[in-house]
């Protein structure tokens, strides 16, 4: 299974080709997916008109709905966001630090396009459900 981020699903709902919505609109009904509960409010919010918001909320509500946190995963994040502001790592938004430490502790890997998540990557062993950087991969990983 593969936890996709709100990065790659407001380029997908966008039409905006990039290598993640790409390999997104690809595993859409041919591999499992999920969603967190948080990344659901970040997508769901920004829909303008009822008629989107209900479109897409009947798709992403159809995926695994992965809940982001819990009082072990907030203590796991913080450790996680002083490991990297220990190596000079400025995280600038704690969900994206919620999300990696989920994917991190239960090993799902992150279809993402944001830049934020990369440290997690290099230093903490979130994997990235592209490999090499999330700017420059166009090859799946194995689940």
């Amino acid at each position: 299974m593969i936890l996709v981020d709100s990065s790659v699903w407001i380029d997908y709902f966008r039409g905006v080709s990039t290598p993640q919505s790409d390999m997104l609109d690809a595993l859409l009904g041919n591999e499992p997916l999920a969603i967190g509960d948080l990344i659901l409010v970040e997508v769901l919010q920004g829909f303008g008109s009822d008629r989107d918001f209900n479109q897409a909320r009947k798709l992403l509500t159809s995926l695994a709905v992965v809940d982001m946190g819990g009082k072990d995963i907030a203590i796991q994040a913080a450790r996680n966001f002083r490991a990297l502001r220990a190596l000079g790592v400025t995280v600038r938004k704690t969900i994206d630090t919620v999300i990696a430490t989920r994917c991190i502790v239960s090993r799902l890997p992150l279809l993402y396009s944001d830049r934020d998540f990369d440290p997690f990557v290099e230093h903490l062993g979130l994997r990235p459900a592209l490999a090499g950087s999330e700017a420059a991969a166009t090859r799946p990983v194995k689940p």
